[in-house]
């Protein structure tokens, strides 16, 4: 019999990102393994996944509006429904056992796998453990998480330190900083600041470039700036009448392994995938938390690596107004950046996704 494994999550990249890099580990110890995504109607990973050649089935779930209370009169209709067909798609695929990644659809997912007798796991990418994921810890055998400290949220016993698994084609490229900075039509011997605000971008870190636009002008910089598709045109709007050839501008990286070796400096949003990324490649990052996400885990997520000197921080608020100057000043500074890379280097746990696959394999033979 091959081994069948659900893996369940998502609603962001740094939940799917995840998923597929331990379906994939898990592919490559047991080819004949038979995986089974379960996702939240609507949501990213209803594509992503099966771009990534997985079959994936939706649940109705949805998260809580805190704002509006009557309108989680349906949230809890459709964690119902979404309850009854997580059973269904468990008891007709039979698994050996099931992962959670974090998002909506874990929550019924391993909820129920759990109370059908079936071995469980899940993945907390964050330094600040998500609710669905501080709910599922009393039902899991193991709990995979990315930073020191976890106790706080998890049963001791139950944690194991494995880190994040992360996109692996970020490893893949080959090219030397002077041939990727002429891929991105870039000088090749200028400090390279890369600017990255998810897929669809970060409005206060472009409102921050587009303040800074006049001393750019005068300073020894090129810029990637990865605008987000969201604020793309608005971007390129403001920048019509201007003469900036330092700026690559664009909506999508669609080869970040290039682009990061291309940068001396990174400017990001804190989001844990993007972290773990940063690590493994010891690159120097100026740390822009999103104030828009539960928790306020981003900023948690960030002051975990300035605390230990491996990163900069500057808050949402105050980004326009220190962002920029922070960031030509630091690219500047061979010494500083070099104490970030070797600092955040030391937090970076490499083999993440490969590690994730072995304890899923114990669960099964321990079970």
């Amino acid at each position: 019999m091959p081994l069948r494994v659900i893996i369940s999550g998502g609603g962001t990249g740094g939940h799917i990102f995840p998923a597929i890099s331990i379906a994939n580990a898990i592919k490559e110890q047991h080819p004949d393994a038979e995986i089974l995504f379960i996702g939240a109607e609507g949501r990213m990973e209803m594509q992503r996944v099966p771009q990534a050649g997985y079959e994936i089935k939706g649940l109705p779930i949805m998260g809580f509006d805190r704002k509006h209370i009557l309108k989680n009169i349906k949230v809890l209709v459709h964690l119902w429904k979404s309850q009854r067909m997580a059973r269904k798609i468990i008891r007709d695929f039979r698994p050996d056992v099931a992962v959670g990644v974090g998002g909506y659809a874990s929550g019924p997912t391993l909820n129920q796998a759990a109370n059908m007798g079936i071995p469980c796991l899940i993945q907390e990418q964050n330094s600040y453990a998500g609710v669905t994921n501080k709910i599922l810890a009393k039902k899991v055998a193991k709990i995979c998480v990315a930073y020191d400290g976890m106790e706080r949220f998890f049963p001791k016993e139950k944690i194991i330190l494995t880190g994040n698994p992360v996109r692996q084609q970020l490893f893949n490229s080959n090219l030397t900083k002077e041939e990727a900075r002429r891929a991105f039509s870039l000088q090749t011997d200028r400090k390279t600041i890369l600017i990255v605000g998810g897929s669809l971008g970060a409005r206060t870190i472009n409102q921050s470039v587009l303040s800074y636009l006049d001393k750019l002008q005068g300073s020894d910089v090129q810029i990637i700036w990865q605008t987000g598709k969201y604020y793309h045109e608005s971007v390129v709007k403001a920048l019509s009448d201007k003469d900036l050839p330092m700026l690559h501008v664009t909506d999508f990286i669609s080869d970040m392994g290039a682009a990061y070796t291309c940068a001396d400096l990174v400017i990001s949003r804190a989001g844990a995938g993007s972290i773990s990324e940063f690590c493994l490649l010891g690159k120097p990052v100026i740390l822009v938390p999103s104030p828009n996400v539960a928790e306020d885990h981003q900023t948690k997520n960030a002051m975990a690596l300035v605390n230990k000197d491996a990163a900069l921080y500057v808050s949402d608020v105050e980004a326009v107004q220190h962002l920029m100057p922070l960031a030509i000043e630091t690219v500047g500074d061979d010494d500083r950046l070099h104490t970030l890379s070797e600092n955040i280097k030391k937090l970076a746990l490499p083999d993440s996704a490969r590690i994730i696959a072995d304890e899923v394999m114990k669960l099964i033979i321990d079970d």
